[in-house]
């Protein structure tokens, strides 16, 4: 894969900056325009990835980069016994704060490779659509501390963009890199399947749950899927009265579609062992 530094995009930065439109991050003009789901993979990988994640009543879950809270909601339902994000942005911070405050969750201003909880604080980890927004550098340290966290053992869950297939040659997939992060405007750096298998495991992870999903994102089929048809057509208006926004949309998508033989979701989730008693 190449090794071109991506600039550091550690933080995602929330609706409540404001900024303009042309500048905006992708994920969060999308936000903006009321798309609760961001992911990749969508809901529908979320939901089939927190079935292998299994989350039980026992569970101490920790969250890195929420975004808007989505899957928060969806691991609170479950009834664990605590619930943590973990954000780097206070904006952020604040709007998942709102989302799981009312179940007795808690949200952490910090960043996920430096995490203010002690070892083993955690029995789940979960992270969505932020590992591929990472330089390799961030990325390895964000798994490490997901380890870290869950060195009493436990599993970690992870939802991300994926290059296909494996043996793509390196300038392909460094097209893909450059054009995403010029259209998004974050550094976006996609691992291959197996590339994303061999980050878990460089750091004791036994991978226990592999899926996989189409990139869809801004399909419509997708959207409905993910948003319900009211929510669909709201979005879809909002694009409509809006010039600048509607021609982001469109570039976003324009480029997911040039690439689409070459980009997936993948979604893992991986055990990390208990110590060896000695």
């Amino acid at each position: 894969m190449p090794t071109t530094p991506a600039p550091n995009a550690a933080t995602k930065k929330s609706p409540a900056h404001v900024p303009p439109t042309e500048k905006i991050q992708g994920h969060w003009l999308l936000a903006r325009l009321g798309k609760k789901v961001l992911r990749p993979g969508g809901r529908e990988l979320t939901n089939t990835m927190l079935g292998s994640l299994d989350v039980r009543s026992t569970d101490k879950v920790v969250e890195f980069a929420p975004g808007i809270g989505a899957t928060a909601k969806a691991l609170i339902e479950r009834g664990p016994a605590s619930y943590t994000a973990v954000d780097a942005d206070e904006d952020a911070a604040t709007t998942v704060g709102q989302v799981v405050a009312p179940s007795g969750g808690k949200v952490i201003v910090g960043r996920a490779q430096h995490v203010p909880l002690d070892d083993g604080d955690a029995t789940v980890v979960v992270g969505e659509a932020m590992l591929t927004m990472q330089s390799e550098t961030n990325k390895s340290a964000v798994v490490a501390e997901a380890a870290r966290l869950l060195s009493g053992g436990g599993r970690y869950a992870i939802h991300e963009l994926c290059i296909t297939p494996d043996d793509l040659d390196d300038a392909t997939v460094q097209k893909i890199w450059d054009d995403l992060s010029r259209t998004i405007h974050v550094g976006a750096r996609p691992l291959t399947t197996s590339a994303w298998r061999e980050l878990l495991e460089e750091q004791g992870f036994k991978v226990t749950a592999e899926h996989h999903a189409p990139m869809a994102l801004l399909e419509p089929k997708r959207i409905i899927a993910d948003e319900g048809l009211l929510a669909t057509l709201k979005f879809f208006f909002g694009i409509a009265i809006d010039a600048k926004a509607r021609k982001r949309v469109r570039e976003m998508r324009a480029c997911f579609n040039r690439w689409s033989d070459h980009m997936a979701a993948v979604a893992f989730v991986a055990e990390m062992p208990k110590p060896q008693a000695a």
